[in-house]
Order: structure tokens, then sequence, then C-alpha cells
């Protein structure tokens, strides 16, 4: 048996965004048909995100109405927790990039510091 994106979704409680991100960026290993359909292995995807307890297992709740305004509570603040996971993710990137950047610079400054060639007309033409 393996999950489709939105099996997968519903297993974990995560978004589809967030598990098609996370096989891009190969946290999670899937297999695209060629309908475009992700095929996930169930054991690859609980390795990284832990099945969720269905509802047919779960306990009666002792109070109904705080459960539910705590489980709107609780799934905003998963949301807004995953948004910032990736905007982090997204500025880590864009430093990294800028890192390499500024290196480069430095390489180029730092060669065009050391060059040591005849700089006049006469001097490249005799050598001097």
């Amino acid at each position: 048996m393996v999950y489709t994106l939105g099996e997968a979704a519903r297993a974990t409680g995560k978004s589809k965004a967030t598990l098609s991100k996370a096989i891009k960026s190969g946290r999670i290993s899937a297999h695209k048909d060629e309908t475009g359909t992700f095929h996930i292995d169930p054991s690859e995807l609980h390795r990284v995100y832990p099945p969720t307890v269905s509802a047919e297992h779960k306990e009666t709740p002792v109070n109904t109405i705080e459960k539910h305004d705590n489980d709107g509570i609780i799934r905003e603040l998963q949301a807004r927790l995953e948004a910032a996971h990736e905007r982090l993710t997204d500025k880590e990137s864009v430093i990294s990039d800028l890192r390499e950047d500024r290196d480069k610079w430095r390489h180029q400054a730092t060669a065009l510091l050391a060059d040591h060639r005849p700089k006049g007309f006469l001097k490249r033409l005799f050598g001097q």
C-alpha cells in the first residue's frame, strides 16, 4: 500500500504543500507516475512525520466545546509554525547564496590586489 499526496496529508495531519516541499527537498522519498501523482511509501512518510490518531481510535472528549476551541487554536498555531519554518528555510537559503557571492567577490578583490603585472604601455611593450 502506498499513499497519494492527499492520503499522506490526512495520515499525518500536514498540508499537501508541506509534504510536497518535503519531497522536493529530499526529506521524504516518493515517485511520481506518468499522471503526475505522487506515490509515497507509508514507512518513508512516517519516518519524518508521525501518523495522527484516526477519529475511530480517539476517546470521547470530556469537554467537547473547549476541545473544539483548543483544536482550532492548535491548528492555527501549527499552520503559523509551519509557515515560519518555511520562511526560515528560505532565509537560510538566501543567506547561503549571499555568503557564496561575498566569498567570490572577496577572492576577486584579493586577486586584483595581488596582480603585479607591469601597468604602463612601454613596460608591457618592453617587458620591464
